[in-house]
């Protein structure tokens, strides 16, 4: 049991992804009472044990679906009738999934960070603010959230970027939204937006990859958001919410990016200059 536990809480930590299965209800002649737990790390590593045999292998099943999905669910099998087991009696297990508090870095202090700060943390994320404005990144606009007065790509360090994290650039200039995505996406990460139109993300991507190298693209969503037509700050923040929470939740959306748009590979062969992104129609 403290071994679970001593497990639990270093994915707390980490920020690590785990499922964990707990045993809440015996019948009958059972190899384990209630109370006792499986954790199944992402490498698929177990800790503990809830009976062994055809039963663990099939709560590890559960297990390993409830890392990809983070559904919760109640298994119950009857040991003799559903597994063959000579046990001959029954078990029920609460399988769900372990994970810290996501954390949403927000870069830009703005209009639209405002309201999409305050429906993060109520749909359940830790809100970080980066802005080096003082006016703007303040205990009054940002309440609950914490708070860094800095722009966003020179404080890389102190953010410390990991596989766990949501990034969201949202900052008052392209220039600054270009600097920290080109920072952050070469970081850990598990989901990086970024505002603006799709001319706007093909100008930053063309001018990233005039100087070099563009960095990893398959988790940044830009545009930002799902599509739902949001014109107002608080319209915008729904649609990133409602993105933030489809892709948490692992379901899908109309989802705005521009990545998989077929003028991506003109950023990526170095043919598509800022000037010709310029021209790129806005609807497609």
């Amino acid at each position: 049991m403290r071994e679970v536990t001593e497990a639990i809480l270093e994915v707390l930590q980490t920020g690590e992804r785990a499922a964990l299965a707990t045993v809440i209800r015996t019948r009958g002649s059972a190899p384990q009472s209630i109370g006792a737990r499986l954790l199944m790390r992402a490498s698929l590593k177990t800790v503990g044990t809830v009976g062994g045999g055809a039963v663990e292998r099939r709560v590890e099943e559960a297990l390993a679906s409830c890392l990809q999905n983070a559904k919760p669910r109640v298994l119950t099998f009857d040991l003799g009738r559903d597994l063959g087991m000579c046990c001959g009696g029954g078990m029920e297990f609460f399988v769900e999934a372990i994970e810290e508090t996501p954390r949403l870095v927000l870069f830009g202090a703005g209009h639209v960070a405002k309201p999409t700060a305050a429906l993060a943390q109520s749909v359940g994320f830790r809100v970080v603010v980066v802005d080096d404005r003082e006016e703007l990144n303040t205990v009054d606009r940002f309440p609950g959230c914490e708070r860094i007065l800095a722009e966003p790509h020179r404080v890389v360090d102190e953010v410390s970027p990991r596989a766990s994290d949501w990034f969201l650039i949202v900052t008052h200039d392209h220039h600054l939204d270009e600097l920290a995505l080109d920072a952050y996406a070469r970081h850990p990460h598990r989901y990086l937006g970024m505002i603006g139109s799709k001319r706007k993300v093909f100008r930053v991507l063309a001018r990233i990859k005039a100087r070099g190298d563009l960095p990893p693209l398959e988790k940044v969503y830009a545009p930002v958001g799902l599509d739902l037509g949001a014109v107002s700050p608080e319209e915008i923040a729904v649609s990133i919410a409602s993105e933030l929470t489809a892709l948490r939740r692992g379901r899908s959306g109309p989802h705005m990016r521009a990545i998989d748009h077929p003028g991506l590979a003109r950023v990526l062969d170095g043919t598509l200059t800022p000037e010709d992104a310029s021209a790129l129609p806005d609807t497609a």
